[in-house]
């Protein structure tokens, strides 16, 4: 695959001063719906994992993906309150909406500061992040919830895996960092260990959204902590995962949200491109870690559902402007192009053109 197959186009379209738009209209933006912080943390992540794909090689798309990082970051810099957590929904005149403080914004907010901290270097942008992550760390010991908690364990996990020096911001406490890591991880062990048994090798009752986050977490806590019981639950779950989201003829079939999965019945209508973007990312993640080519194979399976190897047979993705549609249901294709779903095919493709680039590059040496 090209390095520089998948144009931003949409993404463009969906950003304006303020930042990413939530939901579209066919590929029109719909702006009396405003924004999410959850959408312009994703839109982050978005831009830094397509960077490290095409260099620092000053690109036209490259430039654009640091012009559209800017006004993500301003969000998450303007989104943020002073006790370190974040306003997740906005109208369009930027005036905050009425909410509960969401678990899931916090994380994916922290996950996405973590991720320009440690992979970025100029001093700028770093500096925004790591005053982020300053003001977010006394907050992100007060999760509750498994998703959440997560995202911050992965979060923690990449920045002691990644260390960096630090320039004229101050560095991150990593006796704070190391303890949220150790916590967390504690707390997706319990959980795994209290809900799963020889049939069910998982963390809760039911298999709901996103689900591929909380083996991926525990790949990328592996990492730190390098626990042999981390890895088993890990390896387990993902299986699991991947068992429950195979569909006829090997396609891959997210579980769907009219119903979710329990140990009696699962749900195959309507299927989100979250979800098949988070087992991409668990599947990348456990073939770093493994190298089983079962896991490659997962990649590629994710990729080539946004292309029309699903269900209906029927592609979401366009890659000619980047877009996505919403989803799978069981009339068709939502015809709307959200940034949600536009975000999960580019971070999708972004794994895979990451993780297949380097699989084909080692197969292919003299002494591979």
């Amino acid at each position: 695959m090209s390095k520089a197959s998948i144009p931003f186009d949409h993404l463009e379209r969906m950003t304006d001063d303020t930042g990413l738009i939530e939901h579209s209209l066919g590929r029109i933006p719909r702006r009396k719906e405003g924004y999410s912080t959850d959408d312009n943390a994703r839109g982050i992540w978005t831009c830094i994992e397509w960077l490290k794909l095409l260099g620092d090689n000053h690109s036209t798309e490259s430039r654009r993906l640091y012009r559209l990082l800017d006004r993500y970051l301003a969000f998450l810099l303007w989104a943020q309150h002073e006790d370190g957590w974040f306003q997740n929904n906005f109208h369009y005149d930027r005036t905050p909406e009425t909410e509960s403080r969401s678990e899931d914004c916090f994380g994916r907010s922290f996950w996405a500061a973590a991720v320009v901290y440690v992979h970025l270097d100029d001093e700028a942008r770093v500096c925004v992040a790591s005053e982020i992550l300053k003001k977010a760390l006394p907050a992100s010991q007060q999760l509750r919830f498994l998703r959440g908690q997560a995202w911050v364990l992965a979060a923690s996990s990449l920045l002691l895996t990644r260390k960096k020096e630090h320039g004229n911001h101050t560095a991150l406490d990593e006796g704070a960092l190391r303890n949220l890591a150790a916590m967390y991880e504690e707390n997706l062990i319990n959980a795994y260990k209290a809900n799963q048994s020889s049939e069910w090798k998982w963390f809760e009752p039911q298999m709901t959204y996103a689900n591929g986050l909380l083996p991926w977490a525990l790949f990328m806590s592996f990492r730190v902590q390098k626990r042999q019981e981390t890895m088993e639950a890990a390896k387990d779950s993902l299986d699991f995962l991947i068992s429950k989201m195979d569909g006829k003829d090997g396609v891959i079939r997210p579980i769907g949200n009219r119903g979710w999965c329990d140990q009696q019945k699962r749900a195959i209508w309507d299927q989100q491109p979250v979800d098949v973007m988070k087992l991409c990312l668990a599947a990348k993640e456990a073939y770093q870690e493994l190298k089983e080519p079962n896991y490659l194979n997962v990649v590629r399976r994710c990729s080539d559902w946004f292309y029309g190897k699903n269900d209906l047979r029927l592609p979401l993705a366009d890659p000619s402007d980047g877009s996505c549609q919403d989803g799978l249901n069981q009339n068709g294709v939502n015809p709307n192009r959200g940034a949600e779903s536009t975000l999960s095919y580019l971070l999708t493709e972004a794994f895979a053109h990451s993780l297949l680039a380097t699989d084909e590059a080692v197969s292919s040496s003299p002494t591979a």
